[in-house]
């Protein structure tokens, strides 16, 4: 794939579903920019994977729940920009940094709702809006939701409830940034064996059967299931796509 000089951002880019999205982006001749919050040599081993692609790639540490580091992280990103792309803007942003806290909506404790929407809802929000004035106009934005804001599974009453307002904000946010030609979309993975939330669609052979059971396609999903969505989404073919939910679930609850 020939480089088209386009640029991504990619959030929590090092491991599980955000390698692959940054993977599948740079098969497409885009280039990436990941972030990751603490484990800075898998994150430059995907860089090296990146850059295979013919593409160029660069890292930087962000830990999307704490607000108030944002402005300094995008100083950073415009020095990065200016030093490895010779660019002033990006184009594409991937709102995938997470966690997965599993607890009972009667022992969710304040500190572990704090820590889902700071990560999840507020980061996002912020991170989004200082964003802006980098991204190129007609560029892209892809928020991560989940298939458990359309079903129930108990134990995620407050992770559920974030990719619920994630839903809501960008539907305003593509309202509002349409002037600037920028669509923005939801990608709502269901139940991928990755080591997120501890692993336990991957490593829990019984709530994995479970998963196979209510899908229609009759297994859990894998990461390569979801990047290359994410990396359409970021193509000229995907232009007329603005303020959709999409969920890439192999059909699961239907």
């Amino acid at each position: 794939m020939e480089p088209n000089n386009k640029i991504a951002l990619v959030t929590g880019g090092s491991r599980g579903l955000g390698k692959n999205m940054a993977l599948s982006i740079a098969k497409k001749g885009i280039n990436v920019i990941i972030t990751y919050n603490s484990k800075k040599d898998e994150a430059l081993a995907v860089v090296a994977e990146i850059q295979k692609e013919g593409v160029k790639a660069a890292a930087l540490q962000l830990n999307t729940g704490e607000i108030k580091t944002f402005d300094a992280f995008f100083e950073q990103i415009k020095a990065v920009l200016k030093d490895t792309f010779n660019a002033g803007h990006f184009d594409f942003l991937i709102n995938n940094a997470g966690i997965g806290i599993n607890a009972p909506f009667a022992e969710t404790s304040e500190d572990a709702f704090d820590t889902l929407m700071n990560i999840h809802f507020k980061g996002v929000f912020f991170l989004t809006q200082k964003a802006l004035p980098l991204i190129n106009d007609g560029g892209r934005i892809i928020n991560l939701s989940t298939g458990l804001a359309r079903f129930s599974a108990p134990g995620y009453a407050a992770y559920a409830s974030m990719k619920g307002a994630i839903e809501t904000l960008t539907k305003y946010q593509a309202k509002e940034l349409g002037a600037r030609g920028i669509a923005v979309n939801v990608v709502a993975p269901g139940a991928i064996e990755t080591d997120f939330g501890g692993g336990a669609v991957r490593d829990n052979q019984h709530y994995n059967d479970y998963v196979k059971s209510v899908t229609a396609l009759g297994r859990a999903g894998l990461p390569d299931d979801i990047g290359g969505v994410v990396a359409f989404l970021c193509t000229e073919d995907a232009r007329w796509i603005n303020a959709q939910r999409i969920e890439v679930s192999g059909g699961m609850n239907l």
